[in-house]
Parts: structure tokens; sequence; C-alpha cells
């Protein structure tokens, strides 16, 4: 029967807040709701309550659905009259959730509240396809059990899929008592609510329905959440959405600040985000609010949604993988293993690296990279395999076969991926330790600044941790050391008629470099290609559509050349350059050597280009003489490296060296070898070979060619006195004491050449041989017009007596010079004073010649 008013006032609390109410006050059940189903087998009573009217025939089932979304945090209240015994084959289901408009197929999914049976119990049911009902709330038995069943029904099913069923057989709703409860998620999602009854004929307008109420009052909840993608979420929600605040960009925000490009409402309950970036690697928040659901209900605080992304793994692309350390020279070891090893960082913010297939080559071999994976910011060390133990306990450890050695005083070291593309590129040297102590073993080179890839020698120094490294963990050495300076040309080499090629400070950005618009070239030639050679991108070749003139200048002039970093110089860069020539022996000669350096030291030989031509030293080498046979060559430089007029260039190991113990020393004029042949302290010979095997120079020292009143000889330079005379020991004399030595710059003891006026001519005519530097020595220089003249030359002082043999049967050249230092033949110092250069000259056919000379030997 109808409730009373005092039962409908307690419902209007819940009313205001329903999905779905209907009592039939109106006379019909086809609309507000309508039901559909077997409508010409129900009717509306004259108590306006749903009755069934079906054909009079056992076994019939008759059913009604209306729609109803309903299905979590909902409560679902009818009452029910069955007068009838109830059986097994007399009995009414009433659907709760159903996905099926046809209550009655096998194919059905949800739940039912089953009213009879043969137990006469109210009961709730899940109902699977194809498959018989599941009882998950066993109602108590015999209390249905009259031919006049009056009870009203109460389910409720909270967000935590948690089901209560109460019933009152009062039908007045105030003594309602629980049947039990259960927890069951099967089925998450609803379309339809309805009442299916079953009878046999007797029973065929025995079933009474009224007071539907399905009521809604919680906010939907999030039950589950999916990363499709790196940019895409699905969100799956407890019940349906209102669309408009569902499909709101706003409402929704990631890790604090984005917002999706998409919301889109894919089901009813069913939410998809698309974001315009990748999720970042770890930990990610998403923060959802003022979402409602179909009944306005709304979230009374946001939703904050954690998830851990792992994005796919991918290749590294171009600076992504970085060697960030090099172990090249392990022994003597400080505190880590005594094995040489490479750590690897992955440079990305959000990308997982995958390792497999990428190759790792020095300058000799080549080796594959094992099925490794790198998360964003973590580093590896790669050691050969049978070491991954020995380096375990420092971090990640990647163990490869046919690990390439590394060369203690550098090389360059690449990795490719699989189809040889560059990722990274390093051509580390010894020079990068900054600490020469650290550089004889045991430490490692560590790069300074990860977010700084190209540079080279500035961003790299030794480590100072305590162990001499840090393999697969951050870099002792590790602070902020950006390039902030635009490229500068070092330098312009024509290395054909044709072709030139720039050297630049640092690497380039590759594809700017490669514009033909950025390059021009005066005297005016004009330009057909542009290569920029990896993998270092620090050069640039230039192909001409016309071949240069030898002895031209010409100027080079490259703008928008823009680095790694994206610096761009703000001026034109500028070289001034010419053709190479090929050479001639005695164009480039020996100028300076220091054989005998302090402790400590280091040797160097200083070369000139005495010639008018440009010069390229390139396979140039460096030699010495053992027994009678050039030996011990070493290579000069392999790359270009072009030589001016007039123009230095000194050899050495160790330029750092060099530079220290004379500060004076040009620095732009050193050009550093691995090392040099031996020169021994007593005596030696400097050979230069060029490039086509010839002899450009030779010079034999011997360390009693070294001023005699010098106290300590150790580390003073042996330097050329005449730029065009030969290389001789007349030509040489030691360093002025005030310097040493002279590397890259004017010789401290060098006189232009004197022309003789007559056979004879000495000059200084006054000299003081105090090692200062200045008139240090006196030449006698000669000119004759005859060959086969040999000379004698003795020195007697202002009383006539005889003081040195100066020269003894000495073969004249057409023209040359002997030098006297103001010592006497015992290797003292003259007093100062008048002398007299007694020389005799005799010819082929017994002619004899004499001349007198005098020299003045002055002091301080």
């Amino acid at each position: 029967m109808k409730q009373t008013l005092l039962a409908i006032f307690l419902l209007l609390p819940l009313l205001a807040s329903a999905q779905l109410q209907d009592s039939f006050t109106d006379g019909n059940f086809t609309q507000n709701p309508t039901w559909t189903g077997d409508v010409s087998s129900f009717t509306v009573n004259a108590q306006n309550q749903l009755q069934s009217s079906g054909p009079a025939v056992t076994g019939t089932v008759l059913q009604l659905v209306t729609p109803s979304q309903a299905a979590v945090g909902t409560t679902w209240e009818f009452w029910a009259n069955l007068r009838l015994a109830t059986s097994a084959s007399n009995y009414a289901d009433i659907y709760l959730i159903s996905d099926s408009e046809n209550l009655n197929s096998t194919t059905t999914n949800g739940y039912f509240v089953r009213i009879g049976g043969t137990t006469d119990e109210v009961s709730l049911f899940r109902k699977d396809a194809g498959k018989a009902a599941v009882k998950i709330i066993d109602g108590q038995d015999k209390t249905v059990a009259t031919s006049n069943n009056i009870v009203r029904v109460r389910v409720t099913r909270s967000m935590n899929f948690e089901w209560q069923l109460s019933i009152d057989v009062t039908g007045t709703g105030q003594s309602y008592t629980s049947q039990g409860s259960a927890t069951d998620a099967t089925y998450k999602r609803s379309s339809y609510i309805g009442v299916l009854v079953r009878y046999s004929s007797a029973n065929s307008q025995r079933f009474y329905f009224d007071d539907f109420l399905v009521s809604d009052t919680q906010a939907p909840v999030l039950n589950e959440f999916q990363t499709v993608n790196p940019q895409e979420l699905t969100l799956l929600f407890s019940e349906p959405l209102q669309p408009d605040q569902a499909q709101n960009v706003a409402n929704y925000t990631l890790n604090g600040s984005t917002k999706p490009l998409v919301a889109e409402l894919t089901a009813p309950d069913r939410v998809r985000l698309v974001f315009a970036q990748n999720f970042r690697s770890g930990n990610n928040i998403l923060s959802i609010a003022n979402l409602q659901d179909l009944y306005g209900n709304s979230l009374s605080s946001p939703i904050e949604q954690s998830f851990s992304f792992t994005p796919p793994a991918v290749l590294p692309g171009y600076n992504e993988l970085l060697i960030t350390e090099v172990m090249a020279d392990e022994t003597p070891a400080v505190g880590l293993p005594p094995q040489e090893y490479i750590e690897l960082y992955n440079a990305t913010e959000e990308k997982v690296l995958t390792l497999q297939g990428i190759r790792y080559s020095d300058a000799t071999s080549t080796t594959t990279l094992p099925n490794v994976q790198l998360l964003p910011g973590e580093y590896a060390v790669v050691v050969p395999n049978n070491q991954v133990q020995n380096f375990s306990q420092y971090g990640k450890v990647i163990g490869i076969s046919n690990f390439p050695s590394l060369n203690n005083s550098g090389e360059l070291l690449q990795l490719r991926q699989p189809n040889g593309r560059l990722i990274y590129a390093v051509n580390y040297s010894d020079t990068w330790y900054k600490n020469n102590s650290k550089r004889e073993g045991g430490w490692s080179l560590e790069m300074i600044d990860v977010q700084n890839p190209c540079a080279g020698a500035d961003n790299w120094t030794a480590s100072v941790d305590p162990r001499g490294g840090t393999p697969a963990q951050p870099n002792s050495v590790a602070a902020s050391n950006p390039d902030n300076t635009p490229p500068v040309l070092t330098d312009v080499t024509a290395v054909a008629p044709d072709r030139l090629l720039l050297r630049f400070n640092e690497r380039l950005d590759s594809a700017q470099a490669a514009s033909i618009a950025n390059y021009g070239l005066s005297p005016s030639i004009s330009i057909a290609n542009v290569l920029v050679p990896g993998p270092l991108f620090s050069d640039v070749i230039l192909t001409l559509t016309a071949p240069l003139q030898e002895s031209q200048l010409y100027t080079l002039t490259a703008t928008s050349i823009t680095d790694c970093a994206g610096n761009l110089s703000p001026q034109p860069l500028t070289y001034t350059f010419a053709l190479p020539s090929a050479p001639e022996p005695g164009d480039v000669v020996i100028n300076e050597i220091l054989f005998n350096p302090r402790t400590g030291g280091a040797d160097f030989v200083e070369l000139v280009n005495r010639s008018n031509k440009y010069l390229n030293l390139q396979n140039w080498q460096l030699a010495n003489i053992s027994g009678d046979t050039i030996s011990n060559r070493r290579t000069i430089t392999s790359g270009n490296y072009v030589l001016a007029p007039g123009q230095y260039v000194v050899l050495t190991s160790n330029p750092e060296n060099i530079r220290t113990n004379y500060p004076a020393a040009l620095q732009e004029t050193f050009l550093r070898m691995a090392s040099l042949p031996s020169y021994p302290d007593d005596a030696g010979t400097v050979v230069v070979l060029q490039a086509d095997g010839k002899v450009a120079d030779r010079f034999s020292y011997s360390e009693r060619m070294h001023f005699n009143l010098i106290d300590d000889v150790n580390g003073v330079s042996l330097e050329r006195l005449r730029l065009e005379g030969p290389s001789i020991a007349s030509n040489f004399h030691s360093a002025a004491t005030t310097v040493f030595a002279t590397p890259g710059y004017r010789n401290s003891q060098s006189q232009e050449g004197v022309a003789a006026q007559q056979v004879f001519e000495v000059s200084p005519k006054v000299f003081s041989p105090n090692g200062d530097g200045f008139e240090d020595y006196t030449t006698i220089n000669y000119n004759t017009d005859k060959t086969g003249l040999v000379a004698n030359i003795t020195i007697f002082d202002s009383e006539g007596r005889e003081i040195k043999k100066l020269v003894r049967n000495e073969l004249l050249a057409a023209t040359g010079f002997f030098q006297w230092n103001g010592l006497r033949e015992d290797g003292t110092k003259v007093n100062m004073g008048y002398y007299l250069f007694y020389i005799e000259l005799f010819g082929l056919n017994g002619e004899k010649s004499a001349f007198k000379e005098k020299v003045v030997v002055g002091g301080r």
C-alpha cells in the first residue's frame, strides 16, 4: 500500500538527490521515468502501484526496465507485495544494475534482489553472462513465507564496493533489519534497473511494486588510472560524469602547473587526457578538481593522484649520452681498482636510453655495448667483463668484451648508434689534467659541467676524489661551467690549391656552419662547396671554384658562425693565409736547441722559416743520429701546420714546462709532440726531415759549445747567431744569461749579417763578453772572390803575445764569418783592451797573403 504522509516526508531529503524516483502517482509507467519491456503485461492500479497483468500461463516471465547509471555510492529502495506463496517458479527479481535492456538474456551482467524462491527469502545476487546467478548476500529464510508478502527493501553500495541488504517486512520503512553484507566489485557500471517476475498461471496478477528510489549522494571517485603513452592518461571514475566539467582542461593539473591539451569524455565515466610534453621520469602528480556526477555531486576537494612514469627506452640522440669520465692511465692506483674505464651519463631529463647496439670506439678499435638501460641523469661505468665485480660497489657497471685500450696521452673516443649516426665524441688529452703529478697515473679525467658537453679542455680536469676517480657517480669536480664565448677562427690552411681547411677553437653548430653564404675570400674566389666533418665539427672544408696562387696573401671572412652551445660572434671572423709552397732543404732551419734542461725540465727544438715561402710542416719529422744513420724519427705533426716567412715554431713534448721555466716564451709558437728523439746533454745531432724525406737541416751540438764563463749551463739553450748562416758550431752561441733561452721569439744572441766590404771585416769592433746578450761576441766576416782558400786566424794582445789560435787550416766559402767570445786558449776571459786578429790566407797554387784587424774587448 502507499506510504503514509510521515513516511513520504521522511524521504524528501533523499528525493532531492535522487537519480531515479517513481511512485506511479501519475497513474502510468511510460513517462517520468519511462519503463519499457512487457508494457502490455503491467498496469498501474487504483492504488497507484505497478501491478503485473500478464497471461495466465505457467512459466511466464515478465519484465520492465528503465535507464539508470547509478552503480557505486548508491542506495536503492523499493516496496513490493507478492500476494502468493513464493517458490522456485514464483518469485520476483528486482535488478539494481544491468548492462542489458533484456533482463532475461543469458548475456546479461548485473546485480538483482530476489524476493522469494524455495527458501522464501530476500537475497542479493550477481548475474554473470552465460552463467547461473551467484548469491552474494544470503537473506534470512522464511521472511516472505506467507501468501501475502509485503516487504520494503533497501540496498546500499559504498564507494569501496561494499553491499548492504536490509528489509522491512512491515512495509513502512521504519523497521529495517539487515540481511547481511558483502564486497563485490565485479560490475562497476550500469545502464538499467528493472523488475522481472516469474509465475505459474494462477499468479499472473499478484505482483505489486511501488516507491522505487535510486539515490546518489556521493561525489565521483577515481577508480582506475592508466598511463597510455608518454603523453596520455586515461581516468576511470566510479560513475558517469557531468560532461562540461569532465572535458574542461582547467580542471586537471599535472605536476603543479601543466594543463592538458585535450580532456575528452570517451565514455560516461572515462576521461582521456593528452599533454603536450612527455611525463617526467619518476614520480608525477595529477590534480583533479571541480568534477561532478550527473546528479550534481561535486568533489569536495581536489583528487591528488600520484603515478610513476618510466618512459620506453630509446636510442640516444646527439649529445644525449655522454662520456663524462676517462681513466686512461690506471697505475699507480690511488684507491680504485687498477683498471681503465669510461663513464657514461644519460644527459636527458626524461628519456630512458637503451645502450643495445651502440658502438663505442677509440682510434683503432670498436666494440658494441650490451642491452642495458640508463635512466635520466643516471651514470654507469664501462669496464671489461672480468672487472664488473670489482666496480659493482661504486654504482651501475656495464661489462663489455674487447674493451678498447685507452692511450695515456689521449685519443678520440666516439659513441655511435647502430646505424653509425654520431651520439657523442671527445678527443681527450693528458694536458687536460692540468696537474703534472696526476697525469702520471691513477687519476681520472672528469667532465666539469655535464650541461656543456661540446666543450673540450676547458670543461675537463683531473678528479679531486681521494680514490682517484668517481666511476658511476657524479663527478667530484662537478660545477657550473657554461659556454658563453663565441667560436674563434684559429687557422686557415690551403691543403690544396682549390681547398681550404678552417679550424675553430671549439665545436660548431654544423648545420649553420655548412652554409656557403657564411664565407667570403679576398681577393675574391667563389666557394663551390662547404663540408663540416665530424665527429668533432670544429673544422670546415671549403672547396673553391678556382685555384689559389702561391705567395699571394688571402683573407678568409666567416660570418654567422655559431658554436655548439649557440654562441654567435658579433663580429665577422677573419684570417689571412697563403697557399703553401714546396720546401727546399735550408728553407726551414734549426734556430735554437735546449738539450740540457734544468732538473725536471724538458728539451725543445726551435725551427724558423728563413725563406719567403709559406711552408706546411705536415708529416715533417724530427730525428737524431745513431752512428752514421738518421734514427729515432718522430713526426712533428700529422695535421696541417703552416709556417709563414720568418715564423718560429717550438717543438717540445711539454709546452707547459717550457712556459713555466721561460715566462717570456710565446705560447702561440708551441707545437706539442708526443715525444722528442733523445738529445743527450754531452753531444748529439738534431735532424729535421721534410715530408718528402729530404733533410731540411741538421746541427751537431756539444756541451763544449757553451760559453765557458757560464757557471751552470743547465737550462741554457744554444742559439743561432745569423739566420742566413750555416748550421755549424761557429754560428751558435749560448743564450744570454738574462733569459737563458728564447723559445718562440728572436734569439738573444742573434746578429744581422754583415756584408764585408773588404776581404775581412770585424763587427762589432768593440764587444763585452759578459753573457748579458748585448755584443757578447765579435765576428770576423769575410768575402773572397776565389774558391779553395784556407785560413789561419791567431789572436794577439796589445803586447804582441799570442792568446788564442782561433782558426787553423779552415777551408773558406765565398762568404762567411768566424766568432770570438773573448776567451783565451785555456778558456779564461781576456782582460779589457786592444787585440789583434792576424789572418793568413793560402791559395791552391801556393800563394799567400796576410791581414790584420783590430778589436776592443770592453766591460762594465
